[in-house]
């Protein structure tokens, strides 16, 4: 456990995100399925990383790290060699991953028959309604109790239905998955497909392994995946525009920083952030969809908390399944630092204000994104601020306190346990 204490002070300087999130564990899973040795490079060892590389050895994968930074990864050729009848099924430690918990559930069908997934924090409370929705249809033996999810089965090409509006995840799984069966299926959305930019990320990682997926027609309504081999491939994760987002925020509150190394034309939706922050950063008020894009909205309901004018954040009912509800505990934290925010059922409104007390104890509430907002919020308070259990960022960005203290910032990490 940590606590980190922040006094007051600008950031100033050049600071380059980690490598993105979302594409490490994309392209580890599809060197995990292939046939051969993959090389992925620029990876982070953040706790969600290494909660996938976790359990794609649990799968049967295996990996080494030849150089910092760099991973080789020899697959499994997309199954894993059946052992005697009866015997246990493989299991998977998720951590806090929920990218990891739901991407594996429909590979571990397909390649392995099954299997029993564990995790910690709020992991195994998040919904998987529409998985089990599926399970329940196609006949797949699933069970949750005491905090450990077994499934048994095996998928079957066919037809895949899943409502879009839930998370983008559960359709990221099936795209790795249905690859491996021994005829064709489809995925057929029930509803407007929302987080549409991480499906694509899944879909160039896909392709990067030569995997065939055909894309939706032009209302997006179908999916259609034939039987694939995965090829070995070698690949570089781009910086992660999520967690360049914090960073865009700092610029927003008066930080000087300047954030380098990122992909302009990524397929990662979050490169938005550089759009949004541009409208916040101007005076008036700002209306923000967020249903693309939900990971941003602690930054940028930080840049709201100080600007001049009102920001609604819209369509962030997904937020309430992270691993904090984070449309409380952004109001919360904010709020605590002296901020105007008021919480909605699917929205933030923000009164900008042009500075903030400070001067609180913070409860980071386990959410490494937490953290990070109240850090940057502490840029612009009169008086010293307060994380407990900061140690959280571990979890997504593993360097961010060496980060803020190089651009200048006043910090002390107390470390306990």
């Amino acid at each position: 456990m940590s606590t980190v204490i922040i006094r007051p002070k600008t950031l100033a300087g050049t600071v380059a995100p980690p490598p993105s999130k979302s594409q490490a564990h994309r392209l580890i899973i599809s060197a995990a399925l292939a046939r051969g040795t993959s090389t992925i490079r620029n990876v982070a060892f953040s706790q969600d990383i290494e909660a996938t590389l976790r359990c794609m050895e649990a799968l049967g994968a295996s990996w080494e790290q030849p150089e910092e930074g760099v991973i080789r990864v020899t697959g499994i050729g997309g199954t894993v060699p059946r052992g005697p009848a009866g015997e246990e099924l493989p299991a998977f430690d998720c951590g806090e991953s929920g990218s990891t918990l739901r991407f594996l559930i429909p590979i571990a069908l397909a390649a392995a028959g099954g299997g029993r997934f564990t995790g910690r924090g709020r992991l195994m409370e998040r919904p998987q309604k529409p998985y089990l929705d599926l399970f329940a249809e196609k006949g797949i033996f699933y069970r949750q109790k005491d905090g450990v999810l077994t499934v048994r089965g095996r998928l079957e090409p066919g037809e895949y239905r899943l409502p879009g509006n839930v998370s983008s995840q559960f359709f990221t799984g099936l795209l790795f998955a249905l690859p491996l069966l021994d005829g064709t299926s489809t995925i057929a959305p029930t509803t407007e497909v929302e987080s549409w930019d991480y499906i694509l990320m899944t879909m160039d990682a896909l392709m990067g392994a030569g995997v065939a997926v055909i894309e939706p027609r032009e209302n997006r309504n179908c999916f259609s995946i034939t039987p694939s081999a995965y090829a070995p491939f070698d690949r570089t994760v781009e910086a992660d525009w999520s967690q360049a987002g914090f960073w865009y925020g700092a610029r927003v509150l008066g930080n000087p920083v300047e954030v380098t190394g990122l992909n302009e034309e990524s397929a990662q939706g979050d490169r938005v952030v550089a759009a949004y922050s541009a409208r916040l950063a101007q005076p008036g008020d700002v209306d923000i969809d967020v249903s693309q894009c939900p990971d941003l909205v602690p930054p940028l309901a930080v840049m709201a908390a100080v600007r001049q004018g009102t920001t609604r954040i819209l369509n962030a009912a997904r937020l309430r399944i992270k691993e904090s509800d984070r449309l409380a505990s952004v109001t919360a934290t904010l709020n605590a630092l002296g901020a105007q925010v008021e919480e909605h059922p699917d929205s933030l409104t923000i009164h900008g204000l042009e500075r903030l007390a400070g001067g609180a104890d913070i409860d980071c509430c386990n959410d490494h994104r937490i953290a990070m907002m109240a850090a940057i919020a502490a840029t612009r308070c009169e008086q010293p601020v307060t994380l407990l259990g900061a140690h959280c960022v571990k979890k997504s960005y593993p360097n961010f306190w060496e980060h803020y203290r190089m651009l200048g910032g006043d910090l002390d990490v107390l470390v306990s346990g």
